[in-house]
């Protein structure tokens, strides 16, 4: 009966064992769903997404959807298939297919072609039918977030960028992304703890897998170990290894060196200043020094007769030998003062910072690459036979003028230095100022405190009639601005030189015209309140400027574009509006003297010479503070110039030199004006201490007229 039910008792303990397991992999499960539950509810916010089905069928949970509810492992089959199979082993799921088939395939059949290629077309891809996939309309963020929040499912959605196209996860993807995330087996029903199977039979096993014996090899040297122990050596010998040698302390001092980074004498925290090293001997501490450090008696009894702090502490002297030396004299002196240098002199510790000076130089550009420039002189006019006080060049450029203290006024030809015409003025001139004008062919002249209108005769006939029309005076006297007839000015009628005479009554020291050429403004820097006057042309009208002077004036000039006046005085430039009668800009310039000035084509700089050689550049825009100061001249800056269409400026001096610089101006406002000085001009000579007087730049041409005390006008080309 025992052998019998041997085999009944070991069925039943197979069938004991396998519940066994059943429920420990059920409850398992039931622990897995429970996770998977709460992670889904933190997930989503819905806890009606785990549980909701369409279908009406029964309810699955997350890792249950294969396994039934009661949980046994049995599937949810129809009822025919439950009487058919009522007895057949539990299934643990079901099986998925590898085949590519149930693979949904790819809308776009671009293959491995990057997206960023259609970025910029209306399509992302092409179909199986080889139509373009156009590219869908994007919602923006705000509408992405209202959808989601109205839309309990949102969160399952995720954008398929290759595709152009939304996709719903399903449940059971979401829960193969949930376990993922958690570090699981995507599929619910793989059970990673199973019952190990051990195919290896031990039943009556008395020797090991392998009763061969130990080889040979497993007892001696290796042979290929050797080999790279070998070449380790040759190249640590060779010395393409080599190892990190350990730092050996240096058992000698410097005995004359810095122990400023000694860290014993570094103290509490504190930084260490060494104090400073004494004087070495030289040569002159020599006990047989060279004779030319011996002193002569004279030279001895000299140092008595100095003051004891000017007097050499000591005095070098020669002994045969060492021994023959007397003790020094001042050594305990000189001791005992060093210690009290050491104890009471204060010390601090200055950082030295090494720059290099060259670096500090501001990078220009080369000269040549800044061409065209004058350079070498080409021409001179030769005549005067007195110094050149004043030139001015005609519109076109084909004339240019001259004024002399010889009283004289004389219209040169540029390019061949031929004097066309000459007028006997009978008294100096100072100024000569050519109308900007070209139809208008006329010279003002101040001469004394007379202003003349003169008429070049250059042009056509129509272009003359109207200048001797305009140059004609029909009622004598000038009014003012309130009607009145004023003593300032006089307009006459000059017969004897073709024009007309305006008579002030001070000296009349600068003219400038307007750019319209129908105003022109005088000074007269010992007239007080009426220094400044403006005169019209086309109605024989004088007026004065409306502004009180403050200072002596120095000169005045019209803005190129604008209804803007510029006045300089001897220590500030005043920038007054016309239109408006009111003071825009007080120019400082910090200079002892002005002597002249300039206004750049655009009429947002302004350059400024000085009675000391100094020239300040303004940027209007920027400050009414030099934006730089140049000192260039040694003696008087007599005249500036800018010209009209090249970035150049130029100034003249005492010096009988001109210099000339390229300058600049950005239409970008928060770049600065570049300032590079070209060339220096040479060629003048000096009378009764005078040089350069004038200089005026060719309106078309990168050309320099230079008028000199020398009674020489020349020409500087490129």
């Amino acid at each position: 009966m025992a052998k019998r039910e041997t085999p009944r008792l070991d069925s039943l303990n197979k069938k004991k064992k396998e519940k066994e397991k059943k429920e420990e992999s059920s409850k398992h499960q039931q622990e897995e769903n429970v996770d998977d539950k709460q992670l889904h509810q933190g997930f989503s916010g819905d806890e009606e997404e785990l549980t909701e089905s369409e279908s009406d069928g029964p309810v699955l949970s997350e890792d249950e959807d294969y396994v039934s509810a009661d949980g046994d492992d049995s599937l949810h089959n129809d009822p025919s298939e439950e009487n058919e199979g009522g007895s057949s082993e539990s299934h643990q799921g079901i099986e998925e297919s590898d085949s590519s088939e149930d693979e949904v395939a790819p809308r776009n059949t671009i293959g491995d072609v990057p997206l960023e290629w259609y970025k910029d077309e209306e399509h992302v891809g092409y179909d199986i039918a080889g139509k373009k996939i156009k590219k869908k309309v994007r919602q923006d963020k705000l509408d992405s977030f209202l959808a989601s929040a109205d839309d309990s499912k949102n969160w399952r959605k995720i954008y398929d960028e290759y595709n152009d196209e939304e996709v719903e996860l399903t449940k059971r993807e979401t829960r193969l992304i949930r376990r993922l995330l958690k570090g699981k087996a995507p599929h619910a029903e793989f059970d990673p703890y199973a019952p190990y199977v051990d195919w290896f039979k031990w039943d009556d096993a008395k020797h090991p897998l392998s009763n061969a014996p130990e080889p040979k090899r497993r007892f001696i040297p290796s042979k290929w170990e050797s080999k790279k122990v070998v070449e380790y050596v040759r190249a640590i010998r060779k010395g393409l290894i080599k190892f990190d040698k350990p730092k050996e302390e240096p058992r000698v001092y410097h005995l004359w060196g810095d122990d400023s980074s000694s860290t014993e004498k570094a103290g509490h925290g504190l930084a260490y200043i060494p104090a400073p090293k004494s004087k070495l001997p030289g040569h002159e501490e020599s006990y047989n020094p060279s004779l030319e450090y011996i002193p002569t008696q004279e030279e001895i009894n000299s140092y008595q007769l100095m003051y004891e702090e000017d007097r050499p502490k000591f005095i070098p002297r020669r002994f045969l030998s060492l021994r023959s030396v007397p003790a020094y004299e001042n050594a305990v002196k000189e001791s005992f003062d060093r210690c009290l240098d050491l104890y009471l002199c204060p010390r601090a510790r200055k950082k030295r910072i090494n720059i290099d000076p060259e670096s500090l130089k501001p990078k220009l550009p080369s000269r040549k690459d800044l061409k065209p420039y004058p350079v070498t002189c080409y021409l001179e006019y030769k005549g005067h036979k007195g110094a050149v006080m004043s030139i001015a060049t005609e519109a076109s450029g084909q004339w240019i003028a001259s004024g002399s203290i010889d009283g004289s006024v004389r219209v040169w030809e540029v390019e061949t230095g031929r004097c066309r015409r000459v007028w006997e003025i009978g008294e100096a001139v100072h100024y000569v100022a050519w109308n900007p004008l070209p139809g208008l062919h006329i010279l003002a002249v101040s001469s004394g405190q007379d202003v003349l209108l003169l008429n070049t005769g250059l042009g056509n006939d129509e272009e003359q009639k109207n200048i001797e029309q305009l140059l004609r005076i029909e009622t004598p006297g000038s009014m003012d601005d309130t009607g009145n007839t004023t003593s300032i000015v006089s307009w006459v009628q000059d017969d004897k030189h073709g024009g007309i005479r305006l008579k002030h009554f001070k000296t009349v020291s600068s003219v400038e015209w307007h750019r319209k050429g129908d105003y022109l403004s005088t000074v007269m820097p010992a007239g007080e309140s009426r220094a400044i006057l403006i005169h019209q042309l086309s109605k024989k009208l004088t007026q004065r400027i409306p502004f009180k002077l403050h200072g002596l004036p120095v000169s005045s000039i019209f803005h190129p574009t604008r209804s803007i006046f510029f006045i300089s005085t001897k220590k500030n430039v005043r920038v007054y509006d016309l239109l408006k009668q009111k003071l825009v800009k007080k120019l400082e310039t910090g200079l002892r003297e002005v002597s002249s000035i300039a206004v750049h084509p655009a009429g947002d700089n302004v350059i400024v010479g000085s009675r000391e050689g100094k020239l300040c550049w303004f940027d209007m825009d920027l400050s009414s503070q030099p934006y730089r100061i140049l000192k260039c001249h040694p003696k008087d800056i007599t005249n500036v110039a800018f010209h009209h269409s090249y970035p150049l400026f130029a100034t003249c001096s005492d010096d009988c030199t001109a210099y000339v610089f390229h300058g600049m101006v950005y239409s970008d406002l928060n770049q600065n004006p570049l300032i590079v000085p070209l060339e220096i001009l040479r060629g003048h000579s000096s009378t009764n201490g005078r040089g350069v007087m004038d200089c005026k730049f060719h309106p078309r041409q990168p050309w320099l007229f230079t008028a000199g005390a020398d009674s020489v006008i020349k020409l500087y080309c490129h």
